[in-house]
């Protein structure tokens, strides 16, 4: 007897993966941008500021957060691709579009790596 629960438990989780990975990226990029925001604060001439790399260590610690974030993603992807091989082809329902939820965490996962590049070079 067919169960799509489980299968569809499964998304939920990816989904729920993908969400906190998107998170701990989106915390990163505060932290990364921190540091920018307290060195405009105690200038006293915004434009004479010395405004590059003068927080690295907020810095270092938001790019170490995005890169986190976008593994996190693709670790619950290869989790989910994992467990839904092994489950009885019975529990696996026909979806809509097969690959869209493995195209969704990718797609954030890359942009999250892109983010944590523009982050250093920036």
């Amino acid at each position: 007897m067919a169960d799509p629960r489980v299968y569809l438990a499964a998304e939920r989780t990816l989904l729920a993966w993908i969400r906190s990975g998107l998170t701990v990226m989106a915390l990163g990029f505060v932290v990364a941008r921190f540091g920018l925001f307290l060195t405009l604060l105690t200038a006293t001439n915004p434009s004479t500021a010395v405004v590059h790399h003068a927080h690295w260590p907020s810095s270092a610690i938001g790019i170490v957060l995005v890169v986190l974030g976008a593994t996190v993603i693709l670790g619950a992807l290869q989790n989910h691709r994992s467990y839904i091989r092994s489950l009885p082809p019975e529990d696996i329902p026909k979806p809509a579009i097969p690959w869209l939820t493995s195209f969704m965490a990718v797609a954030v996962a890359v942009i999250g790596l892109f983010l944590a590049v523009y982050l250093a070079i920036a």
